[in-house]
């Protein structure tokens, strides 16, 4: 019987929890965008310091409650050698945020490099994609210019993959707060990118 109520108090009042990366090289503004973001949310989350901020060595987690959904973001190191551990959390992430540092044009096609890598992998089959393009707010950052975005974009994934979230067969459920399978069914809706 108490396994009954357990169950059911859970299954009403717990939050749906859902993984987003937020991927990047090194000093694109990762960290800072998590701690923006949680600042937005949270309203007695006081955040860091910006000017304490520094290179992310492994990752950051952060945490967003917005209604019954729990946003989980993975904010992963962005240096060269941290790269090639990306793959091993596309598996458990329901959505990626590829942040661009807009100041920095001389690392652009590292970071086209590296955010092309990201797209090819299988594992982010139907996984909706954001790139932001970060430090828009700074005088010296590069215009949003038709030329540089479509040579930054130039690889495409196919429509099949590119326009479609992940399919409820394909995914694992969204994950309650204890870390076990939700009992309800992730809901999940055509997204476009």
């Amino acid at each position: 019987m108490y396994t009954l109520l357990s169950g059911l108090y859970k299954y009403v009042f717990q939050k749906d929890e859902y993984c987003i990366l937020i991927l990047g090289l090194d000093n694109a503004g990762k960290t800072t965008f998590l701690e923006q973001s949680k600042t937005r949310f949270h309203k007695h989350y006081k955040g860091m310091s910006l000017s304490k901020i520094t290179t992310t060595v492994g990752l950051n987690i952060g945490t967003v409650d917005v209604g019954k959904t729990r946003l989980m973001f993975w904010d992963l190191g962005g240096q060269e050698e941290l790269q090639s551990l990306w793959d091993k959390y596309y598996a458990e992430c329901h959505g990626v945020i590829y942040v661009i540092d807009s100041t920095d044009e001389g690392r652009l096609p590292e970071s086209k490099r590296a955010f092309e890598k990201m797209v090819t992998s299988e594992a982010l089959e139907g996984v909706p994609i954001l790139v932001l393009a970060n430090k828009q707010d700074v005088e010296v950052s590069v215009a949003p210019h038709p030329h540089r975005t479509s040579a930054f974009f130039k690889y495409q994934r196919p429509a099949s993959r590119f326009l479609t979230s992940r399919q409820p067969s394909v995914t694992a459920r969204p994950r309650s707060g204890d870390g076990t399978a939700s009992p309800r069914p992730a809901q999940r809706s055509q997204a476009r990118v």
